[in-house]
C-alpha cells in the first residue's frame, strides 16, 4: 500500500512539474498550473482561444470535448499532431513530460492559426 501512495505521488510531482515546464515555454508563468480554473484560463490563452470557452467547461458533457479540443489545440501549438494528441489524452503521464522536457517548441496559439 506504502508504494502504491508513492507512486501515486510520484506521478502527481512529475505531471506538475511537466504542467510548470509547459506553462512557461509557452512564456506564461509555471506557477499557474498548480491553481484550478486559473491553469484553465491560461491553457485558454496559450491555445488562442477566448476566455469564454471556461464557461464551456461547465457544462456536463461539453466540458469533456472542449477538454480534447484544448488537448488538440496544444499539440498543435507546439509542433506536434494528432497522433500526440491522443498520447496527451491517454497517456498524459507520458506525454506532457515529453511535450515539457523534451524538444518541443512553442509555435505560437494554434487557435488563431488557419489548420
Amino acid at each position: 500500500m506504502v508504494l502504491g501512495i508513492l507512486i501515486y505521488v510520484a506521478i502527481i510531482v512529475l505531471m506538475i512539474a511537466s504542467m510548470w515546464k509547459v506553462f512557461t515555454k509557452a512564456d506564461k508563468p509555471g506557477w499557474a498550473c498548480i491553481i484550478p480554473i486559473y491553469n484553465i484560463i491560461i491553457e485558454l490563452e496559450i491555445v488562442g482561444k477566448p476566455l469564454w470557452w471556461i464557461i464551456l467547461m461547465f457544462i456536463p458533457g461539453v466540458n469533456i470535448v472542449i477538454a480534447i479540443w484544448i488537448l488538440n489545440l496544444l499539440s498543435i501549438s507546439f509542433g506536434k499532431g494528432v497522433g500526440f494528441t491522443l498520447g496527451l489524452l491517454f497517456l498524459p503521464f507520458i506525454f506532457f513530460p515529453i511535450l515539457g522536457f523534451g524538444e518541443a517548441k512553442y509555435e505560437g496559439p494554434a487557435g488563431l492559426k488557419k489548420i
